[in-house]
């Protein structure tokens, strides 16, 4: 798999040069290139593993630096603090998820007066990106994904829906809801959760409200630390078939749950792209002054039972 990988990258930096967003001199080394990587994540997000892997690739396949930091509780103050230590240490580069816009414009617009070069990843807006003077986001448009998700399950005639959202305050996450709920031409309110991120506190949230709830034709879930309490749950009060399951992200379970016809789809923003193109695009950046011109959305795609062969495999590595 290592192979394939380094075959891949090979492929996207010869795609680049086709193109002309690179020179055709050879990446080389050059001394002492570091560059900080910054999540909202907290330690127990198991999605961001396939991030920290395509970063551990990045760093070998170019020969540069990448320290991985994030607050260890997801803490966004905890964030901000840690963007402006890595500011402090003067880095050729520094790559961070827009969690908190308001939170992180302070600390990163230290960092763009340093002439330190800022790619944005994740979560965040290309508006938000470029209004921080960073140089390029690569990311998945968030509302965009929850209405193209609500497109689908509009065409499957639901009407209502429970969002559990199990990192409210990261604004990206409400911006899934919001885009679901207007693909239903409905209200966003109480449909949407605080389910938070303990397994247990999540299954008895979304039973609760199943529950209370008895008319609710689609569950909507924000990832893999949702989306695996809220199967259990589903499975438990004998719901799973019956109701419309879509979610965000993989993992192996999930991947199971599409199969079993559990989950209709999962919306995949391809992580492994989000860790490694914003490495790549600040070492040529930093080696060869080359950029790409625009934006470089990561997603949404859908993986559904048609094509999960394709990709389970790789699920919280790779994909």
């Amino acid at each position: 798999m290592k192979t394939l990988i380094k075959k891949a990258s090979a492929f996207a930096i010869a795609g680049l040069a086709s193109v002309g967003l690179m020179t055709t001199s050879p990446v080389t080394e050059a001394a002492g290139e570091r560059i900080v990587f910054i999540s909202h994540a907290p330690d127990s997000d198991s999605w961001w593993n396939t991030i920290k892997n395509a970063i551990k690739d990045a760093s070998e396949h170019l020969g540069v630096t990448v320290e991985y930091r994030n607050p260890p509780s997801g803490d966004l103050t905890d964030m901000a603090r840690i963007v402006e230590q890595a500011v402090a240490s003067n880095p050729q580069g520094i790559v961070l998820s827009i969690a908190d816009y308001d939170v992180l414009k302070g600390p990163v617009e230290k960092a763009t007066r340093k002439l330190i070069p800022v790619i944005t990843m994740n979560s965040g807006t290309h508006a938000q990106s470029e209004q921080l003077g960073a140089l390029l986001h690569v990311g998945q448009p968030e509302y965009d994904a929850g209405f193209g998700a609500g497109k689908k399950a509009k065409e499957a005639g639901v009407t209502n829906f429970l969002c559990v959202n199990h990192y409210i305050t990261n604004p990206a996450s409400v911006e899934r809801c919001q885009g679901f709920a207007d693909a239903l031409g409905i209200e966003l309110g109480n449909q949407m959760i605080d389910s938070g991120s303990d397994p247990t506190d999540v299954e008895k949230k979304v039973a609760a409200y199943l529950r209370q709830n008895s008319n609710t034709q689609a569950v909507l879930t924000l990832g893999p630390t949702s989306a695996e309490p809220t199967l259990r749950a589903v499975d438990k009060m004998g719901l799973g078939g019956k109701i419309f399951f879509a979610t965000f992200d993989l993992s192996e379970e999930i991947a199971t749950g599409i199969k079993d016809g559990v989950i209709n789809f999962a919306i995949d923003q391809q992580p492994y792209l989000q860790g490694y193109l914003p490495v790549m695009a600040l070492t040529l950046y930093n080696r060869y002054g080359v950029i790409p011109a625009n934006h470089i959305n990561s997603g949404p795609g859908f993986i559904t039972k048609d094509n999960i062969a394709m990709v389970e495999t790789l699920a919280g590595e790779y994909r």
